[in-house]
């Protein structure tokens, strides 16, 4: 019987007594320091504000700079840019030029040589002189947008993996869908007739349409989503976690603020009665879609520190416009840097348990918990793989997980049996969060950077990056023989 039992070990398999004792292999439990570096991750953080025109002439076009870009992410840590593209230029044709569509599309092969995403919005007007400013305003009618928007689908489309999130846009004056000739009367952009806000909801739903289905939107004022798609206000109105990410409009569609801590309701922002309401459903809304902007006006004390790290806090921000307004951000000091590291998703290992040996396609189990010290969840989807690798080899396991759902201010526990490589070792353990449209371990043109590296998700842990690949080492070594 001995015999016997040493001749099925050699092939691999395992008695019944045997598997009891696989099952209680050593294992080794280690904890893991934080880091308070501000790190580059994609898909948060502050951005920078870079919008290009396009006059009726066909002037105005300032192509994305490739040195810029990359400067943004390696010195500043800031991996995102507001890319707001003036169509002037078309508020008066229904066709836009294919020169234009070019010069989009060099756009986004430069942010993904440089390694960034891009906010993407689309207007058609700045405001003329005065204020409130003159008519007409310069956006163009319903039937028009919807027309384009099918025109842009498919550069949209081919670069998906570098847009973070689309901003509605288009109405108005700043794509910001307040001061418009055809989206409510020009003379009292106050007044929003029902076909006004039917003809806004043909807009979103074509936005929608034109990008792949786990992309998101962001609407200008929660009343936006709540009056287009029928939800109330309040976190009764709000997303659950059984609607987050399930395709529907109300899953893809998250918010932007771009008058956030100016006065008591962000200048028009919130239009419930009280305010509170509003913020309630934005709240608990951005547990699972984006909220971002910028501050637009010095209102002391709201604008000030205490009161804006809590509001972003509560109202998860992932992203704050790093140029404006410039006065309101240096009156934050140093807290500055404390916003460069809480805005958006901020993952730290705390704990990990993992088994030590394995025969080779054994099971190796691998117990992680990981704390959320930003303040949001990624909001587009990550592949999480466990990784082995060794001087020689290196495999890829992906595992049953999504970050999306690792909320702000908790901590996730993770618990996976994965298989052992196929060939005996000694094998580092690591954690790669890719993003699954990047993940190539090829180089950025130009740049001795990976793909993954630039962006797959940094640990916020001293010791554990390893940047030539983007994978997060677990500082374990599990022994395949």
């Amino acid at each position: 019987m001995r015999r016997l039992a040493a001749a099925i070990a050699s092939l691999g398999l395992l008695l019944p007594a045997q598997a009891a004792m696989a099952h209680d292999d050593p294992t080794t439990t280690r904890t893991y320091a934080p880091s308070d570096e501000v790190i580059a991750n994609q898909e948060r953080g502050f951005y920078h504000h870079a919008e290009t025109h396009y006059r009726a002439d066909g002037t105005g076009y300032v192509p994305l700079d490739l040195t810029t870009l990359r400067n943004f992410r390696t010195q500043e840590k800031i991996t995102q840019i507001l890319r707001l593209f003036y169509l002037e230029k078309f508020a008066k044709q229904d066709v836009i030029d294919k020169h234009y569509l070019d010069l989009m599309q060099a756009d986004f092969r430069t942010a993904r040589a440089a390694g960034v995403k891009m906010i993407v919005r689309f207007a058609y007007a700045l405001p003329g002189d005065g204020w409130p400013p003159p008519t007409p305003y310069g956006d163009a009618p319903v039937a028009r947008v919807v027309k384009q928007i099918q025109q842009l689908t498919p550069i949209l489309r081919q670069n998906a993996d570098v847009i973070a999130v689309v901003q509605s846009g288009f109405v108005g004056l700043w794509g910001e869908g307040y001061y418009t000739d055809y989206f409510s009367d020009p003379q009292d952009p106050s007044q929003v007739s029902d076909q006004n806000w039917a003809d806004r909801k043909a807009v979103i739903t074509a936005l929608l349409k034109a990008l792949p289905a786990d992309k998101m939107i962001q609407v200008r004022t929660p009343y936006m989503k709540q009056r287009m798609f029928g939800v109330p206000t309040g976190t009764a109105g709000a997303l659950t976690a059984e609607q987050a990410y399930n395709g529907s409009p109300l899953a893809r569609i998250g918010h932007h603020n771009d008058c956030f801590l100016a006065s008591p309701d962000d200048f028009g922002t919130y239009l419930s009665d009280p305010i509170e309401l509003d913020k309630d459903f934005v709240a608990q809304d951005t547990n699972y879609v984006p909220e971002g902007g910028e501050t637009c006006a010095v209102n002391p004390p709201r604008s000030e520190w205490p009161s804006a790290s809590a509001e972003m806090a509560r109202l998860h921000f992932s992203f704050l416009n790093i140029e404006y307004h410039p006065d309101v951000l240096a009156s934050w000091g140093d807290n500055i840097t404390i916003a460069k590291q809480k805005l958006g998703y901020r993952f730290a290992l705390t704990q990990g348990t993992f088994t030590d040996q394995a025969h080779p396609r054994g099971n190796v189990r691998v117990n992680l918990q990981i704390r959320n010290d930003g303040w949001a969840a990624p909001y587009n989807p990550r592949q999480v793989q466990v990784i082995f690798q060794n001087d020689k080899n290196t495999y890829k396991v992906n595992v049953p997980a999504d970050p999306r759902r690792w909320g702000a201010g908790t901590t996730t526990n993770l618990n996976w049996t994965v298989p052992a490589p196929p060939v005996p070792g000694k094998y580092k353990l690591l954690l790669n969060i890719a993003d699954p449209k990047l993940q190539s371990q090829t180089r950025l043109p130009g740049s001795s950077e990976s793909y993954n590296a630039v962006y797959a998700v940094r640990l916020a842990n001293t010791g554990t990056w390893q940047s030539s690949t983007g994978f997060n080492d677990l500082g374990q070594t599990v022994t395949v023989g």
